[in-house]
């Protein structure tokens, strides 16, 4: 059991980078929650609830503090971490 733990959070983990990648090397203004799913080749998911995978990812990520989406525009990007800049 303690296995298959370790498995589902390094898979997690992977997701969560690959949306980091993506957004890090996307529009300077951010992507769409469908795009990124596109992009990443999960956005599919069971009838009528299409995107769910990407959303909850971006959830996780928004709670961690590393993205964020524009109320207006509904894109996503990364957010800007203070005292991330080399001086």
């Amino acid at each position: 059991m303690q296995n298959a733990y370790a498995l589902a959070q390094r898979a997690i983990a992977d997701l969560k980078a690959a949306v980091y990648s993506l957004l890090q090397s996307g529009p300077q203004n951010g992507m769409k929650n469908s795009e990124i799913g596109r992009a990443l080749g999960i956005h599919a998911g069971h009838v009528e609830h299409e995107g769910h995978i990407p959303r909850t990812l971006l959830a996780l990520m928004e709670k961690e503090g590393v993205v964020q989406q524009d109320s207006q525009t509904k894109l996503w990007s990364l957010r800007q971490q203070v005292g991330s800049e080399i001086e």
